[in-house]
């Protein structure tokens, strides 16, 4: 059973139970009548058919019955979803970004981050946006759920009620990494929370930065790792440890020709992706990217150093 860690919990799992109490009482009832009308009404039992016209009271009855039940579905329903469609003007905000095949939160500080963490007990507005494809963000312990659509600005919210770290899923198959597409959200006590928050700012890149730990968090941060593994373990694409240096095998414009992995070489295919593609990997497309050069800096410095 799923936990119960939103305000949103009881009333979607109220529904979905009534729904499922009245298909099985149904499912049972039609079953048994079949059962009954074969065996009652057999050949063997009934030589002659009775010419049966319509009965005008099972009529009335077998669609009364149902509509009020379904009426009564779609108003209980309903109440849930304009619940869950009306956000608290004070509800805090956090841009979720969604892109092949990785998560990024952003808060309303500049900070971001690629696991999510919100406070007990106060109400979050998720705000989503793709730059890609479709996916759908949904977190199944708040019983919420929001498709992420190319151009188009979409949004869920949720109080979480529950302290502990709960799982965020892509439901919209995306690609080939779609069931890699996991992030999380940890709920956290409401002063841990403002502790925390305090300490968070943006990704900028400040005189004096450590740039290769930056970098090291921006290729986990904008789903570089989705395709790149860190530790040199096989993906759908070249891992990022030893990688600079390398001699590769890269079509440009559809010649084959041999390069050095250097600093100009990652810079010229983070901004142009299909420039200069490894040969071995020319089929996987990279996902646009949308990186200052402060950061593609710090990347490069991180894969300067990844060995």
């Amino acid at each position: 059973m799923l936990p119960d860690a939103s305000s949103f919990s009881a009333i979607v799992d109220d529904a979905f139970y009534f729904i499922l109490f009245i298909s099985v009482i149904f499912f049972v009832g039609i079953v048994a009548t079949m059962i009954f009308f074969v065996v009652r009404y057999h050949h063997t039992r009934n030589k002659t058919v009775e010419n049966i016209e319509g009965n005008l009271t099972l009529e009335i009855v077998w669609t009364v019955i149902p509509t009020i039940l379904v009426m009564f579905m779609f108003y209980y329903g309903f109440i849930g979803y304009r619940d869950m469609r009306t956000p608290p003007e004070d509800a805090m905000k956090i841009k979720v970004t969604a892109r092949k095949w990785s998560w990024t939160f952003t808060y309303e500080n500049g900070y971001q981050a690629a696991e999510l963490k919100v406070p007990k007990g106060r109400a979050v507005k998720a705000e989503i946006e793709s730059e890609d494809v479709i996916h759908s963000f949904y977190i199944p312990a708040f019983r919420v759920k929001q498709d992420a659509v190319p151009g188009r600005d979409t949004f869920l919210w949720f109080n979480a009620t529950e302290t502990g770290t709960f799982d965020i899923l892509c439901t919209e198959y995306c690609g080939d990494r779609h069931s890699y597409m996991l992030s999380t959200v940890e709920v956290l006590p409401g002063k841990q929370f403002d502790n925390w928050y305090a300490g968070t700012s943006g990704q900028q890149v400040t005189e004096g930065a450590d740039l290769s730990a930056l970098g090291e968090k921006l290729v986990t941060l904008k789903g570089c790792t989705a395709c790149h593994s860190l530790d040199g373990t096989p993906r759908i694409s070249r891992s990022f440890k030893g990688l600079f240096g390398m001699t590769e095998t890269v079509l440009t414009q559809g010649k084959e020709r041999q390069i050095v992995v250097d600093e100009e070489y990652l810079i010229r295919s983070i901004k142009e992706p299909d420039a200069d593609k490894v040969k071995e990997f020319a089929s996987i497309p990279m996902p646009p990217q949308n990186l200052t050069d402060d950061e593609i800096k710090a990347i490069v410095e991180y894969l300067k150093q990844s060995k």
